[in-house]
């Protein structure tokens, strides 16, 4: 089936500034650990599976990395917002699982372990220190990487992206779901382009 999802993202991981998984390297967090847990909130400005209208739809997607992304075995789970429909939720699970092909249907091939589908109320934030929230799981806020001129720092081209250019920062706050506990560390934000039809602008899912 076609589909397509696009919109803005923020995330947040336990990785030390800077999350090395973008580049494929080993992850490592304020403490020495090894592996990398994670969150990311998407809104859908717009997006369709099949004639399922998804626009206005926010949903959370919870990653572990046990080691660098290409050596796979990663754990992987879904949040969809509680104001959803069934019918929008089943949609989406079909397109972040990898069952609709398109981006995320290569990065599957890396699941160790697909986690399942949960409801609950997810929320996005919007300005210049975006978060977001996960009622009962996650709630993070960011804070944009800046250089000498004020702008915020951007990282482009890399091997593993939502978006072929992200913003990175720092984030704050706890996330507890699927058994994947941590504190936030790391964070990046950015408009993403996703499309079981492959193109230019939609980049690798970094998850």
């Amino acid at each position: 089936m076609s589909w397509t999802i696009s919109g803005t993202y923020v995330a947040g991981c336990s990785c030390a500034v800077l999350c090395s998984c973008p580049y494929d390297g080993q992850p490592r967090d304020a403490k020495g650990g090894t592996e990398c847990l994670g969150t990311a909130v998407f809104h859908v400005a717009d997006g369709n599976l099949d004639g399922v209208d998804l626009s206005g739809v926010d949903f959370a997607f919870y990653n572990h990395f046990p080691s660098n992304l290409s050596s796979g075995n990663w754990e992987v789970g879904l949040v969809v917002d509680s104001a959803a429909g069934d019918e929008q939720a089943a949609a989406l699970e079909g397109i972040l699982s990898g069952r609709e092909g398109g981006p995320f249907g290569q990065l599957s091939q890396f699941y160790g372990e697909y986690l399942g589908m949960e409801r609950a109320r997810v929320s996005l934030t919007d300005g210049d220190r975006p978060g977001l929230t996960v009622e009962g799981r996650t709630e993070l806020s960011y804070e944009p990487l800046t250089g000498p001129d004020g702008s915020s720092t951007k990282i482009k081209n890399a091997m593993f992206g939502f978006a072929p250019e992200f913003e990175v920062g720092t984030t704050t706050g706890r996330s507890n779901a699927f058994g994947l506990s941590y504190e936030a560390s790391y964070g990046e934000t950015a408009h993403y382009v996703f499309s079981s039809e492959e193109t230019e602008e939609a980049g690798q899912g970094r998850v």
